[in-house]
């Protein structure tokens, strides 16, 4: 195994994604339940770690629309919905510090292990699992 660092949602090569973590909106649905158990999700080949800079992210188009794969300093790779819950700022276009992006529009911090904007903001974006085959990134997408 490399050392490539591995944050919560990432699941490594022959694991099962976590059904709670495939495609939330911060852990509920539009009606405010939690979102029904994925049963399914297929893996989609986003590319080679070394392929998005430090600090960065890539869009990657499902059916779902696009989404951004981060990765950050310490090369943990996250994935958001593309769009920040504020007033839907492109969020690959933005700054990623830490674990975190902020929206190149109006400056909201979001969360990229969870969707979650910082406060005083509230709002979430939805999260997809990913995994690393070696050095290679895969993207859970649902059914």
């Amino acid at each position: 195994m490399d050392n490539v660092s591995r944050n919560p949602s990432t699941v490594m090569a022959g694991e099962d994604p976590p059904s709670s973590t495939v495609l939330t909106a911060c852990g509920k649905s539009a009606d405010g339940d939690p979102p029904p158990a994925m049963t399914q999700a297929a893996w989609q080949d986003v590319g080679m770690l070394d392929e998005i800079p430090r600090q960065g992210a890539r869009t990657v188009a499902t059916p779902h629309g696009a989404v951004a794969v981060f990765r950050t300093q310490d090369d943990q790779v996250f994935a958001l919905a593309d769009r920040c819950p504020h007033k839907g700022g492109t969020l690959s276009h933005g700054i990623v510090h830490g674990h975190a992006v902020t929206c190149p529009l109006h400056n909201w911090v979001i969360d990229l292990a969870d969707g979650r904007a910082a406060e005083p903001d509230e709002g979430c974006v939805r999260h997809f699992a990913v995994r690393l085959d070696g050095r290679r990134i895969q993207l859970a997408v649902p059914a």
